[in-house]
């Protein structure tokens, strides 16, 4: 067997600190998914208030109240920022698969941009809406 030198060699890249370096890329692709799972939690608020709607005027109010109070305006504020972000994510990987745009330089101009954008677009969709 060969030797590997195991005690010598950082045990994994998610090592933050001295062996691994976070870059733009691997953050934007973590943040794509805690997107994703940020946008079931929305999903979950919306079905609470199509149910209490349905349910009850009081169960609607109490979640109502929620929704359009200062912290719900914040929760839209920030489920906003999740669903472009996400989108922008995905438009990404679709335009990797298609094999363009995958140096180095362009994919952490793309993760700038991601941040970027899905912050321009929350708040137009905020202001606008």
């Amino acid at each position: 067997m060969a030797d590997v030198n195991r005690g010598n060699r950082p045990l994994s890249p998610f090592m933050i600190g001295p062996y691994y370096r976070p870059q733009i890329t691997s953050i934007s692709s973590i943040m794509v998914r805690i997107t994703g799972i940020a946008c079931y939690g929305f999903a979950f608020l919306v079905i609470c208030w199509l149910v209490a709607a349905a349910t009850s005027e009081a169960a609607f109010g109490r979640v109502d109240w929620l929704l359009t109070s200062y912290l719900g305006d914040l929760l839209m504020l920030l489920a906003a920022w999740a669903i472009w972000y996400h989108v922008l994510g995905r438009l990404r990987h679709v335009v990797w698969d298609f094999g363009f745009l995958l140096d180095v330089e362009t994919s952490q101009k793309m993760g700038w941009g991601m941040f970027i954008g899905a912050t321009v677009l929350a708040l137009f969709t905020v202001l606008v809406v």
